[in-house]
């Protein structure tokens, strides 16, 4: 198995934050959504306010957006970003976050990333941030819908996308419905992709799963997922916390992507696999990916965690910028 070589551990903020996204998500396969209400929504004006204190706060560290879109589409209104890069690429990138996040989660990528081309980046509908849902989503079939219908709503037409854990998962589910908009894909650490995530750490997730559990029991589970990278207290963990304990999802967890679903997909993928990830088993979601994908790429990075976008920024920069640019000159 092809392996990258291990540069300096970057033990900064956003390596444990998908931790914090893989917390909700594990969880929810345990627990199920368990909301009466029919869309996702924050538990209190006071737990809004906290939550979007610390977006605008973490969102201040990125470069200033080139424009902003409030996309409506049957199912809420999609929060999107669009950034100018200095790159080469026809088609602009389109970031999409882990669960239970927000866009800002992705704050250490956007700057390497805007060396490849433009980026368009969003907050996922019926998570925390500033998409608003006000329609149920129901099934693996409407979360391809809102994606389609915002992507339709924006200038561009077609975009290569990036997806990080079940931002990767809602990528492929998109190319799996509607690829009309779609000119290659990049999954990075994707849950319930190329492999389940694994039953340890589902349930390890359950004792922080519920928002009145104590916040160390949060902590130790994103350290975990996050390869033992201590918590630390940011502007970015802030909003992961804030997320998890104020806003109450209403959806159903995605399904597992079979190896014949992915078989049938049209667009290019560069799969990235973190090789010490608790989210799935990276030999084997390395060799589902190989044996499954028409025209795929698949690489490891041996010493990484689920929280791979914090750690490697620069590599998977690099990794992007060479597999989008080989899709162009085709």
């Amino acid at each position: 198995m092809p392996e990258h070589p291990t540069p300096p551990r970057r033990r900064r903020r956003r390596l444990l934050l998908a931790g914090g996204l893989a917390c909700a998500l594990a969880a929810g396969f345990a627990l199920g959504s368990g909301s009466a209400a029919p869309v996702g929504h924050w538990r209190s004006a006071e737990g809004r306010a906290a939550y979007l204190e610390a977006y605008d706060t973490a969102f201040a560290a990125l470069p200033e957006p080139a424009e902003t879109h409030d996309v409506r589409t049957d199912f809420g209104v999609v929060r999107v970003y669009r950034f100018d890069g200095s790159g080469d690429l026809e088609h602009p990138l389109l970031v999409l976050p882990g669960t239970a996040a927000g866009m800002p989660v992705m704050a250490d990528n956007i700057p390497s990333l805007l060396r490849v081309g433009d980026v368009y980046a969003m907050d996922l509908l019926g998570e925390p941030g500033r998409s608003i849902q006000d329609r149920p989503i129901t099934d693996d079939a409407d979360k391809a819908a809102w994606l389609d219908q915002a992507l339709d709503g924006l200038p561009e037409e077609r975009f290569h996308a990036l997806g990080l854990s079940i931002g990767g998962w809602t990528a492929t589910n998109l190319a799996l419905h509607h690829d009309e908009h779609l000119e290659s894909l990049t999954t990075l650490d994707p849950v319930q992709t190329y492999d389940d995530i694994p039953l340890g750490t589902v349930v390890r997730s359950i004792p922080s799963a519920f928002n009145w559990m104590p916040k160390a029991w949060r902590d130790s589970f994103n350290s975990y997922t996050a390869g033992g990278a201590p918590v630390q207290d940011d502007p970015v963990g802030r909003m992961i916390e804030a997320g998890m304990q104020n806003f109450r999802m209403a959806q159903p967890q995605p399904t597992r992507i079979t190896p014949e679903q992915l078989g049938t997909l049209e667009v290019p993928v560069l799969a990235i696999i973190a090789g010490r990830s608790v989210m799935l088993d990276p030999e084997d979601a390395a060799g589902t990916a190989r044996s499954a994908l028409p025209d795929g790429r698949v690489e490891v990075f041996a010493e990484a965690s689920h929280a791979i976008n914090g750690e490697y920024p620069e590599e998977i920069a690099a990794l992007v910028d060479d597999f989008t640019t080989g899709i162009e000159a085709r």
